[in-house]
């Protein structure tokens, strides 16, 4: 058994560097997908939504809000810019939580029958935003990882120090 757990551990550590690009690859297509559906609908749909939630300038705050979720999510899935890429994109975040969905709990997930027609969902919570909000969190922390630009930016001007 003690095999197995070093076996494991040792594995392990040699594919710790890899956390952030699965990270990446879920916060920067989640935000990517998001944004790239809110644009699908036209040019006043989302404003529209916003408006309704009573937000000023609706249709400025409604298309950063898409400018945001795509450029933020090639950023990230990039890995481009990270640290900087986040903080616009947390701002959505936690308005999104204070705006939408802080009313309806904590799950995301609220099964509310299951019918023959298929399962019937309740209002998400903010479960998800705070999700989110960590995957940005231990990205800026921990860095953009392997096969990411920020990466390879640190490893050109390390090189140019060095020689």
């Amino acid at each position: 058994m003690s095999n197995l757990l070093a076996t494991i551990l040792e594995r392990r550590a040699v594919l710790v560097h890899l956390a952030p690009v699965s990270l990446r690859l879920i916060v920067g297509y989640g935000f990517l997908a998001h944004g790239v559906a809110k644009a699908a609908r036209g040019y006043d749909a989302f404003p529209a939504i916003v408006q309704a939630m009573g937000l000023p300038m609706p249709h400025l705050l409604g298309w950063l809000t898409i400018l945001v979720e795509i450029g933020g999510g090639l950023a990230v899935l990039l890995g481009a810019l990270v640290p900087l890429a986040s903080i616009p994109m947390a701002i959505v975040l936690l308005v999104a939580i204070f705006t939408v969905h802080l009313p309806y709990g904590f799950s995301s997930i609220k099964l509310q029958a299951v019918t023959a027609a298929g399962a019937t969902f309740g209002q998400p919570g903010y479960e998800t935003d705070l999700l989110y909000l960590a995957g940005l969190a231990a990205l800026v922390m921990g860095g953009a990882g392997p096969f990411s630009v920020d990466g390879y930016v640190r490893h050109r001007i390390r090189a140019a120090r060095s020689s």
